[in-house]
């Protein structure tokens, strides 16, 4: 993807994520997500915060005492007292601006977005299908960028290959399946490996039911 499609691609899940938070129920922003300690409203309220600019970022960074996940956890927290109606207000408002929070590339506007909204989705038991060229290129970010993930460290010893798209990495016992899934298991959210096949599978799950995630 270029620039140019990565932006187009962040503005249309944007604008599609904000239609769905529009179509919520009030207990719907109260189930945990798959964000550890986050409900769906804290990762809603995580999301409008990706235009946040340097001194803001500072002072919360401040605040955490420099410590980068609590700074992230702390902002979401303190974002999701607003009223669960702005969030959608607020994402539709991100729309058609190219601005990323400070030390970012592009590509981590598209890794959350994607992300993110699956785990808003999945724990609701809706639907929210990923673009595969997008997803692919998320998932190859989260495989060359090291923390905060370690993809590669994690899942070492097996390689991992989409069924939907041409995309492959690692080495060792075969894991496939869709690149929205392999998205997820990269990212160390392990809600999809029931759609996960091949003669690594076993293994995967024993080493994931030993490991938080």
């Amino acid at each position: 993807m270029n620039r140019d499609d990565i932006w187009r691609t962040i503005d249309d899940e944007r604008a599609s994520l904000a239609d769905l938070l529009d179509d919520l129920a009030p207990q719907e922003w109260e189930v945990p997500s798959l964000c550890t300690g986050w409900r769906v409203r804290e990762v809603a309220a995580h999301l409008t915060l990706a235009h946040t600019g340097i001194l803001p970022a500072a002072v919360a960074m401040l605040r955490a005492h420099g410590d980068f996940d609590r700074m992230v956890r702390d902002s979401a927290l303190r974002e999701a007292r607003l009223p669960v109606e702005r969030y959608a207000t607020r994402l539709r408002g991100m729309v058609g601006s190219r601005r990323t929070a400070p030390l970012v590339s592009d590509l981590e506007p598209l890794l959350d977005i994607l992300v993110h909204g699956q785990d808003i989705v999945v724990p609701l038991g809706r639907s929210r299908p990923m673009p595969t060229v997008a997803a692919a290129t998320a998932a190859t970010r989260v495989w060359t960028m090291g923390w905060p993930f370690h993809a590669r460290r994690r899942l070492d010893g097996f390689a991992l290959t989409a069924v939907d798209h041409d995309w492959s990495v690692g080495r060792g016992l075969g894991v496939e399946g869709p690149i929205g899934a392999l998205l997820l298991l990269l990212t160390g959210r392990y809600a999809a490996v029931g759609e996960l096949t091949g003669p690594g599978v076993p293994d995967l799950t024993a080493r994931l039911s030993s490991s938080p995630g």
